[in-house]
C-alpha cells in the first residue's frame, strides 16, 4: 500500500520554506547525492569489482546517511547542522569508517567551537553561508581531521 502523497515532494516543500539561507546553501546537492547513491548501491550490489570512483561515491553516500543521523534527545542547532553538511559536501568525512563517522563528526563541532567560536557564532547571526564562510568551515574540519 502506498500513501496518497508523495511525501518526500511534500516534506522537501515545506521544509525548504522553513530552512534558513545557511541551511538550504550547506544542503544545495545533499537530496541529489543520495539519490544517486541510492541508485549506484542498488546498482552495484551483486558486482565485487568496482572501479575507484564508484567506490568513492558508495562511500560518501554511506557517510552522509550516517551524518544524517541525529543523536536521540539532543538535536543539532542549526550551526551544527550547516558545519557537518559542509564538511560532508566538501568530502571531508571520506576514508573514515562508517562506525566512526558520528564520533568524528561530535570530534569537529567541539573543535570548531573551541578553535573557531567566530564560525557558529556568525552562522547564528547572519543565517547565511558566503562562500568565505564555507571555505574556513572545510578547512577547519580538514585541520581536525590531519589531527585525528
Amino acid at each position: 500500500m502506498r500513501p496518497a502523497i508523495n511525501v518526500g515532494l511534500s516534506v522537501s516543500r515545506v521544509g525548504g520554506a522553513a530552512q534558513t539561507k545557511a541551511m538550504k546553501k550547506a544542503s544545495g546537492s545533499i537530496r541529489i547525492d543520495l539519490a544517486q547513491y541510492r541508485e549506484m548501491a542498488v546498482f552495484t550490489q551483486f558486482s565485487s569489482d568496482l572501479d575507484p570512483a564508484t567506490k568513492e561515491q558508495l562511500s560518501y553516500g554511506e557517510g552522509l546517511m550516517e551524518l544524517l543521523k541525529q543523536p536521540l534527545c539532543r538535536p543539532l542547532s542549526m550551526p551544527e547542522q550547516v558545519i557537518t553538511l559542509v564538511a560532508a559536501t566538501r568530502k571531508v568525512f571520506l576514508g573514515i569508517e562508517k562506525k566512526k563517522i558520528k564520533p568524528f563528526q561530535t570530534g569537529l563541532l567541539d573543535y570548531v567551537k573551541e578553535n573557531y567560536p567566530d564560525i557558529p557564532e556568525e552562522l547564528e547571526r547572519e543565517k547565511a553561508l558566503a562562500a568565505e564562510l564555507a571555505d574556513r568551515i572545510a578547512a577547519a574540519a580538514e585541520e581536525y581531521k590531519s589531527r585525528c
